[in-house]
């Protein structure tokens, strides 16, 4: 099992090092929105523990975070007007994994409408301001 980097992008955010567009925070998870979206309105969930995948959060981290994931991905489906939603988890190289902080990927979906790739490309953070308002408006609705 490989150790966790303290100095991994996710943790920079979580420190205040890099900046993020915040959807949902609570003393134990962080939301934002994701810089490089596969869609318009994908989030991303990471507890604030520092653990590399599954394999190292531990078992009542992990299920505070997959009720964070549930109640936003409620929003981020609402809040986006999506037919479905794709949450996606990755872990090691193999597995898909790049960032090495446990997080799950919310992907609001269209009937007909295929995920852009990964392509390393940032979103306009003015589109990703707007589309985190309107998440943060649904979680406020769902309150």
């Amino acid at each position: 099992m490989t150790t966790y980097d303290p100095n991994n992008i996710f943790a920079k955010i979580l420190r205040g090092e890099i900046p993020c567009e915040k959807v949902f925070e609570d003393e134990d998870t962080l939301a934002f929105m994701d810089v490089m979206p596969q869609a318009e309105g994908h989030v991303l969930v990471i507890p604030k523990l520092g653990a590399r995948n599954i394999f190292d959060v531990p078992a009542g981290v992990l299920s505070t975070l997959i009720l964070r994931v549930q109640k936003l991905a409620r929003a981020v489906k609402a809040a986006m007007g999506a037919d479905g939603l794709t949450v996606n988890q990755f872990n090691e190289p193999a597995g898909g994994q790049s960032v090495f902080h446990i997080h799950f990927h919310v992907i609001p979906r269209w009937d007909g409408v295929a995920l852009r790739p990964h392509s390393g490309k940032m979103a306009d953070p003015a589109v990703l301001k707007a589309y985190a308002e309107k998440i943060r408006a649904a979680l406020a609705a769902d309150s």
